[in-house]
């Protein structure tokens, strides 16, 4: 049966993008520096359309999240943060869907990306993806508030965290006002010189 999950880089302090993020400024002050392990990784530069990069540990646990999902859900702000960057075709090659409160038509990209614009709530983009997911993972994708937003309707069945060794000192947190009913039980634990790989389940009531 098809999963949910979302995966997260994180500082230790417990940030997922520094101060100050926008379209002009990508994940905030700082924030890339919670990224910089996936950069040389031979299954990211792949979905980037580019050749080379290390095949290694790091690299197993993308290609998993990239194989495993089937469709994208993420919030109107990681999308307008992205939407001048990515390449064509963009790195998710499924479809993704954006929550928003502004209607708009889908945007079809190359390698199988089509951005469809959901006003209706979370459950609603969720129920599109898996739909279009076809039996695969559904990936929670970010930023922040859309995470914590199927946090605590109970829709996320699997936290992944990728705890970069770098402190931010500011930002936005993924835990902010989060439930502190939200239970994690520890399933999986990867080390690297780059970074930790953290799953979790979610333990529901």
């Amino acid at each position: 049966m098809s999963k949910v999950f979302a995966s997260l880089g994180m500082s230790l302090d417990g940030f997922i993008a520094g101060p100050n993020a926008g379209p002009d400024n990508p994940l905030g002050d700082g924030g890339l520096r919670i990224h910089e392990w996936v950069e040389n990784i031979e299954s990211w530069r792949e979905r980037q359309s580019m050749a080379g990069g290390q095949s290694n540990a790091d690299d197993e646990i993308v290609r998993e999240n990239f194989n495993r999902a089937g469709g994208y859900v993420m919030g109107c702000r990681m999308f307008d943060e992205g939407e001048r960057g990515w390449p064509d075709p963009p790195p998710f090659r499924a479809p993704v869907f954006v929550l928003t409160s502004r209607p708009r038509a889908p945007w079809v990209r190359q390698g199988g990306t089509t951005f469809t614009f959901v006003t209706e709530g979370v459950e609603s983009a969720l129920a599109r993806a898996r739909e279009a997911a076809a039996g695969k993972d559904v990936q929670i994708s970010g930023g922040a508030h859309t995470v914590r937003q199927y946090l605590d309707a109970g829709l996320v069945e699997e936290l992944q965290i990728h705890l970069a060794p770098i402190v931010l000192g500011k930002g936005v947190r993924l835990f902010d006002d989060v439930s502190p009913d939200l239970a994690l039980e520890p399933v999986r634990t990867i080390h690297s010189p780059a970074v930790t790989h953290l799953t979790y389940r979610v333990v529901r009531p």
